[in-house]
């Protein structure tokens, strides 16, 4: 009896509690799990990896994953289906809708004639060097173009595809990496699928010790140039740069 009682008393409390209601199994929603990954990623501002995907829908991941690769290829127009003006992609760990390359000049359109954000070659040379020597500081970047860069290394974290992962632990001097974003808009899944550029980079052995514009050809602050002129952020000149930057 005493039995009894205490399996009501523990059962009564959760049968009573609002969030005890039974959620719904996706696969006998309309459409089923594949529909429930459709209608979680078009909502994503991000790629969202399987495992995330399959927490949320109460999935397998092994389900999700083969769902994933089903609908990306669905929308790739496999096995005769309409090809879709979108497509699934898994970039930077996760999975994500993208507009469909072959449309990109209509979706350029779309976008006020292409008036998307761009980088100065000063800014595309400066993430090349820290993507392929991360982590490095902007004086070890720095020593690399020749030219001072702390106003596009500021750019390029406002841009949030660069960011501070850590200190030189002898000199102090900040260390940058590229980020998740870097990887996504790059169509990369990680670092390892970069071009093999690096050793045309002098190595990090060389640049030992360059952690400011001090340490650079004796103490002399490098040479300046038009890049440097458009890269540095003091003057009207630099905020004019890493204002219009996005518009070039």
């Amino acid at each position: 009896m005493s039995e009894t009682s205490t399996g009501s008393a523990t059962a009564t409390p959760d049968a009573g509690r609002p969030d005890a209601a039974p959620v719904p199994d996706v696969r006998d929603l309309p459409g089923g799990l594949p529909a429930a990954l459709e209608a979680v990623l078009v909502v994503a501002d991000e790629p969202v990896p399987a495992v995330e995907l399959a927490a949320a829908l109460e999935v397998p991941t092994e389900e999700v994953t083969a769902a994933l690769v089903a609908l990306a290829a669905e929308y790739r127009g496999a096995s005769g289906a309409r090809p879709r003006g979108f497509e699934l992609r898994e970039v930077g760990g996760g999975w994500r809708v993208y507009s469909a390359p072959a449309h990109a000049d209509v979706v350029s359109r779309f976008v006020q004639g292409g008036q998307t954000a761009r980088l100065t070659q000063a800014a595309l040379e400066t993430l090349a060097v820290i993507a392929y020597r991360q982590p490095v500081s902007r004086g070890q970047v720095s020593a690399v173009r020749g030219v001072n860069v702390d106003g596009v290394v500021r750019t390029l974290v406002a841009r949030g595809l660069v960011a501070e992962v850590g200190q030189d632990p002898h000199s102090g001097a900040g260390l940058f990496g590229t980020t998740g974003y870097f990887l996504e808009r790059m169509g990369f899944t990680s670092l390892d699928e970069l071009p093999p550029l690096a050793p045309h980079l002098p190595g990090m052995d060389d640049l030992e010790g360059v952690d400011g514009l001090a340490d650079l050809r004796g103490g002399r602050p490098p040479r300046r140039s038009a890049d440097a002129d458009r890269d540095t952020s003091s003057g009207t000149a630099a905020t004019t740069d890493d204002t219009d930057e996005g518009h070039g």
